[in-house]
């Protein structure tokens, strides 16, 4: 995969990976995650970051959720944003909201208490995500949830 153009050229906002997703190709996903954060220009630990946290929501959909999903990776300006979604219950499809909206606003999990140690209980994924990423907003609604994940890249 070639470097990818930053804010101002013709490739700023385009959509870099558009995947769905369900048990069986998870690895795969993980694969493809990684070489578009490292081509989106995040050194190999960063990358390393983005592939676990999408890991971690992939993950989250096939156990607890409907056991399929949509992940979509997109560079804007200086940050590489990721969302993962699934549809809900009944809804059969993934939703279909743009990654190229506007980054997160609004109550974000990236500022809420940050815990000292690994958390014991139910919802590791979503703690690794916090931990990695910065910033994280969870939307549900009747058509499903979506989770807007967002990494700061390296200024050039």
């Amino acid at each position: 995969m070639t470097p990818v153009s930053r804010a101002g050229s013709e490739r700023d906002g385009a959509t870099l990976l558009d995947r769905e997703f369900e048990a069986g190709t998870l690895s795969a996903l993980r694969e493809a995650v990684l070489e578009t954060a490292r081509a989106a220009g995040l050194d190999d630990d960063r990358a390393i970051d983005v592939m676990l946290a999408m890991h971690e929501l992939a993950a989250n959909v096939i156990r607890h959720g409907t056991g399929h999903g949509r992940l979509r990776m997109q560079v804007t300006g200086s940050a590489l944003r990721c969302e993962v979604s699934e549809a809900a219950a009944g809804h059969g499809k993934v939703p279909d909201s743009p990654v190229s909206g506007p980054l997160p606003t609004g109550p974000l999990l990236a500022d809420a208490p940050v815990r000292p140690s690994w958390p014991v209980e139910h919802g590791h994924g979503l703690w690794i995500v916090r931990r990695t990423a910065d910033q994280v907003q969870v939307t549900t609604g009747p058509s499903g949830t979506v989770v807007g994940v967002v990494f700061t890249l390296p200024e050039r």
